[in-house]
């Protein structure tokens, strides 16, 4: 069968299996649209959390990233896994134990101020539309080229779907719906690697096959090296980033992992206090699968797509080149008229430009894997964006059925309507997710750090300070959260869009006006840095925190009978 068939099969049966799952799973109250009723067991929420955070920038854009960037792509890498580090031991456990529903709802009872609960509100909403921006545009990437309809029919196909099993099923048809994606995802990522390591180096796993030698007996990170030099590319294994940048990503990464609201909600979804831990760890192990792989996969991809297209006849390219041109995230330019393949690292010579969103589902078919397998990354593909597409609209509706209708402007509102205006909430979300997905302000893994920055300069500060000092007012946490965010946005403004100097700015080449050399998917350190600061200066200028609130902060951080306690 060809790879349509083989992929409509596959679609379809695991999308089948999605809106089952979302149907037998339907939320029938706001508890269970909120928290899936606070009874997941902590290894199902491990894979639902890793499913969640694996998104369309993990499965799809990371092999990608770290394919042409080399070296300077391990910051994703060691961000994104720290991050969960931090998360288990800093977060997790104590938010569970404050027992609310979403991130705004601790803000806003932590800092006793409906002021604080809607900057916490609009700061959701802002990361949350960033990040799901990449999550749609990856759908229809996917859709693109597996179904053979363009980028803009694949995105109405996904917002179709996961504002299905999103508006119905609410946070507990998304957690069994996020297990079930974890399992496609996973296996979809590994099966390929496992050939392909096999092809190319004899090592079964793809981590020893990342470390081994060709049937040419030469190491496959020198031999990638030494065709990426004699092509003008930049050399492989070596960064060309300042140590301040990569280490600024790093960290903005890290903490902005520890302050997404999609991630943090997973946590309240478990029984108890010491399940929430539990959780993190599982889905620390399940996320370590993909991401060991990730580098692997990464240099198998650009070996193989070089060695594929340089220097070669492009009336004898292989099939695959043709079937990504016709997305139009493949696209090559005769410049000189002989026929002949450049792709070479001088821009103006260069003849092959490849959007590096495509190497993860273009590998299979550059490696001649067969067509189930092609198929089969496919729906991968498609598992990883949709579960955490549906992770992000749930954020987006419960900030504002909760957090906003409930809590701030009807707090009368019965529990039925407040469930319409969640659902609603998410269908106005599923749109403007569309809209970003179509207009996507750059590729995947890029938009998706974005996100992080923001919720790094908005909510970590917020949510740290809010466990471990008593003395933290509402006036330090919102005058900390309101600059921290206004200062990541302007930043992201004029240096990754060019509002304020007519696209300047943004011009790739254009670094030196970078803050300290910051790029902008770092800069989210910094604004958090400022956050804290300001935060802390404001909370000791300003009046004590009421006494009770106080007290709740010495009961969220004892341990002692933690483990059986369920919500405060």
């Amino acid at each position: 069968m060809g790879i349509l068939t083989w992929t409509w099969i596959l679609v379809g049966l695991s999308f089948s299996l999605y809106i089952g799952i979302a149907i037998w799973a339907r939320a029938g109250t706001s508890k269970e649209f909120y928290v899936a009723g606070g009874g997941v067991p902590p290894i199902l929420n491990g894979m639902a959390t890793a499913a969640d955070w694996m998104s369309a920038a993990s499965f799809i854009s990371l092999a990608g990233i770290v394919s042409f960037t080399g070296y300077d792509g391990s910051v994703y890498l060691l961000g994104w896994t720290g991050g969960y580090v931090l998360l288990a031991l800093l977060l997790a456990p104590y938010l569970r134990k404050f027992g609310k529903f979403t991130v705004p709802d601790f803000i806003g009872d932590r800092y006793y101020s409906n002021t604080a609960r809607i900057v916490a509100v609009i700061a959701a909403l802002v990361v949350s539309f960033t990040y799901v921006a990449g999550q749609m545009r990856g759908v229809g990437i996917v859709f693109s080229r597996y179904l053979e309809v363009d980028i803009d029919t694949g995105v109405y196909i996904g917002m179709a779907i996961v504002l299905f099993y999103a508006v119905l099923g609410g946070m507990k048809g998304i957690t069994y719906t996020q297990v079930a994606q974890y399992c496609v995802l996973i296996f979809a990522f590994m099966v390929p690697a496992i050939f392909i390591s096999i092809q190319m180096t004899g090592h079964a796993i793809p981590q020893l096959g990342f470390g081994g030698a060709g049937e040419d007996g030469v190491y496959l990170l020198d031999k990638l090296d030494g065709l990426n030099r004699e092509l003008g590319f930049h050399e492989y294994t070596s960064g060309s980033k300042s140590m301040m940048d990569v280490f600024a990503i790093t960290v903005a990464l890290m903490v902005g992992t520890a302050g997404l609201p999609h991630v943090i909600v997973r946590f309240f979804t478990v029984p108890k206090v010491r399940d929430a831990r539990k959780s993190a760890g599982w889905a620390l192990l399940f996320i370590t699968i993909l991401y060991t792989t990730v580098p692997a996969v990464a240099l198998f991809a650009r070996t193989k797509l070089i060695e594929t297209v340089s220097n070669k006849k492009y009336s004898e390219l292989p099939e695959w080149v043709a079937n990504w041109e016709k997305t139009g995230l493949l696209k090559y330019d005769d410049k000189n008229g002989d026929g002949i393949v450049q792709y070479v690292g001088d821009k103006t010579k260069n003849e092959l430009t490849i959007d590096r969103d495509i190497m993860v589902l273009a590998n299979p078919e550059i490696a001649q894997l067969p067509n189930w397998v092609i198929a089969l990354v496919g729906a991968g593909g498609l598992a990883a964006a949709l579960s955490t597409a549906a992770g992000l609209l749930l954020v987006i509706a419960s900030s504002i059925s909760h957090d906003l209708i409930k809590k701030v402007i009807n707090p009368n509102i019965t529990e039925k309507s407040e469930l319409i205006a969640a659902r609603l909430s998410a269908a106005v979300a599923v749109v403007i997710a569309g809209y970003f997905g179509i207009n996507p302000p750059g590729f995947v893994a890029a938009v998706v750090a974005l996100a992080f920055g923001l919720a790094a300069a908005s909510f970590f500060p917020a949510i740290i300070l809010g466990i471990f000092d008593k003395r933290m007012n509402k006036e330090g946490a919102i005058t900390g959260m309101i600059i921290g965010l206004s200062l990541m946005i302007l930043y992201m403004l004029k240096f990754k869009f060019g509002l304020f100097d007519g696209g300047k700015s943004a011009v790739a080449g254009l670094k030196s006006s970078w803050f300290m050399g910051i790029s902008p998917e770092g800069f989210g350190t910094v604004a958090m840095i400022v956050n804290f600061v300001v935060s802390l200066v404001i909370s000791r200028m300003t009046a004590a925190p009421p006494e009770e609130i106080q007290q709740i902060v010495e009961d969220i951080r004892i341990p002692s009978g933690a483990g059986d306690a369920v919500e405060h």
